[in-house]
């Protein structure tokens, strides 16, 4: 009976981040309040307020929720590349592989949760207010973990060179994420925004050149 009662809570609790998820993604923190989460998960709104507390609790419970299986996924697709490189590192194409392959190809296209969370994610990495605070304590952590492989990539690097480079890369990402269409309507239907698998494939080369274009000293002629 007990065990009922919890999954009960479990479930419930679920459904309010679900939705809360969805609306946040759509309307922003701001155009959302805890009743609109509440009548969406049909649940009452005290309920809400017992498990997150205020709208800031359950907006931070949405990012923490999917931010952490995606930090464990990439954290196992980097140290996955590196134990096969050996000693050397991996290559930069590599290291930008185990940083996309999770996001952009892993089956999360499939899932409407997953859409609602990158598109949620995608505005806050582009908000001066939200940006600077939730990106870095979120995803921080994991990214210089990526940020340390790929100095070892590129030895020869001004460290600028390769924030820069990442900086890119997370504007290219987060703007795939946000599935605007701009691409479907500018192409006329040749790519679509909701190709995420085609978007990875693509991107990996594509950044991978650019680091090494910012990153490899030119060599002169003797």
């Amino acid at each position: 009976m007990a065990k009922t009662a919890t999954n009960r809570r479990v479930k419930r609790k679920d459904r309010i981040l679900d939705a809360a998820e969805a609306l946040f993604a759509k309307h922003g923190f701001d155009g959302v309040s805890m009743r609109m989460v509440a009548d969406m998960a049909k649940v009452d709104l005290a309920l809400a307020s017992y498990h997150f507390g205020n709208k800031r609790g359950l907006f931070d419970a949405v990012l923490l929720r999917r931010a952490e299986v995606l930090n464990q996924t990439r954290l196992e697709a980097l140290e996955k590349c590196q134990a096969e490189a050996g000693e050397g590192g991996p290559a930069v194409e590599e290291i930008i592989d185990a940083f996309l392959k999770p996001l952009l190809a892993h089956g999360y296209q499939d899932d409407e949760g997953w859409l609602h969370y990158f598109e949620l994610i995608a505005q806050i990495n582009n908000s001066p207010e939200w940006g600077g605070q939730l990106m870095t304590k979120y995803f921080d952590p994991l990214v210089r973990r990526f940020m340390d492989a790929l100095k070892q990539a590129l030895p020869d690097a001004e460290p600028e060179n390769i924030y820069w480079g990442y900086h890119f890369l997370s504007g290219a990402l987060t703007l795939t994420f946000a599935h605007t269409g701009r691409i479907d309507q500018l192409s006329d239907g040749v790519a679509k925004s909701e190709d995420m698998v085609g978007a990875y494939k693509r991107m990996v080369p594509f950044v991978a050149a650019g680091f090494r274009q910012l990153c490899v000293p030119e060599t002169k002629d003797a």
